[in-house]
């Protein structure tokens, strides 16, 4: 589905022709951009836009198939460029992502978008209120686009710190940390920030090449050279997320090992415990187990202070385990 088609000139918004090669000579021909938003598309809404643009197969393929790595591709008409965007749902505490495909050319900007929510509205809205970022042509789209979803990577990981130290209070309270649920939750929230991950450690390279950082040193095709700065300062945002990343699955790792150690200690106590009732147990089992036997010739079996004793000695033998029990901890 198409969601919007406009031409640029100059920073500024006119509504082009509805059809794409007129839409794209007259962006040419005025020095302008062509920008286009689908959503979702089939392949039979996609083919009419690939033919016009002159795009790539392969990048088609990807585009409309989605389940990619973020990844820049340079070819001999269009860059194609893969951003997931990943939004947080503080009602179930979830990451879910989505995908952006963008094509860039001469003289046009593609965007197909997989997923509810993206940051695409207000990217637009942004530029079209800055013309003269918006005049730099469809480099402005790419880098807005890249900016947008980097920016929001921060605010998502400020939410599952929050979530991680919540967790945390969880898994050191005397309370509830031995409780069934914490594994469980501590497992999800890892699984959270491995769909994080996904998301933002493999966007590093292609930044660094738009940046020209690293090895990177040659520009990229239908970026403009000037934009350098600007990739570098998106790359700087998303440095300081993967490192948000590490530190997180790192935690989480730790108090996971926490958690496991916690359960154990507890088991060993309770262990100790059954095993000191247990042997509290058999000390009076054993001595009434020896005068239940039906002997006629047994010590004090006759004896008329016989019984009282026998209780006695099992008291005396309860009340000395106890405390020895009790004085090294095991009750």
């Amino acid at each position: 589905m198409i969601v919007d088609c406009a031409i640029y000139r100059d920073g500024h918004r006119t509504d082009g022709p509805e059809d794409f090669s007129d839409a794209l000579g007259e962006a040419r021909a005025a020095g302008g951009f062509v920008w286009i938003g689908l959503h979702e598309p089939t392949e039979e809404e996609f083919e009419l836009v690939s033919q016009e643009f002159g795009l790539h197969p392969l990048a088609v393929e990807d585009a409309l198939k989605a389940h990619q790595r973020p990844k820049l591709e340079v070819y001999d008409d269009s860059l194609f460029a893969v951003l997931k965007p990943v939004v947080y749902e503080p009602d179930s505490d979830s990451v879910s992502t989505g995908e952006l495909m963008i094509f860039l050319g001469d003289a046009f900007a593609v965007v197909v978008r997989h997923g509810e929510d993206s940051p695409l509205k207000a990217v637009r809205r942004r530029l079209e209120h800055e013309p003269e970022l918006l005049g730099k042509g469809p480099t402005a789209v790419l880098y807005a686009i890249a900016d947008a979803t980097v920016d929001h990577y921060l605010d998502v990981a400020v939410e599952l710190q929050n979530d991680l130290e919540e967790l945390e209070a969880e898994v050191f309270s005397p309370d509830s940390g031995g409780s069934r649920n914490t594994a469980s939750r501590i497992y999800t929230f890892k699984r959270q920030v491995l769909e994080f991950r996904r998301a933002t450690g493999p966007l590093a390279p292609p930044l660094a090449r738009l940046a020209g950082t690293g090895s990177f040193g040659a520009g990229v095709p239908f970026v403009n050279d000037r934009a350098r700065p600007f990739f570098r300062d998106v790359s700087d945002h998303l440095t300081r997320v993967n490192e948000s990343v590490e530190n997180l699955d790192r935690l989480v790792s730790d108090i996971l090992s926490a958690h496991l150690a916690q359960m154990s200690v507890r088991q060993n106590d309770d262990m100790r415990k059954i095993s000191a009732w247990a042997a509290m147990a058999a000390v009076p089992t054993m001595i009434a187990g020896v005068y239940g036997m039906n002997f006629d010739h047994m010590p004090e079996l006759h004896w008329v202070w016989g019984y009282p004793a026998v209780i006695l000695l099992m008291a005396v033998l309860e009340v000395l385990l106890f405390r020895q029990f009790k004085r090294r901890g095991w009750l």
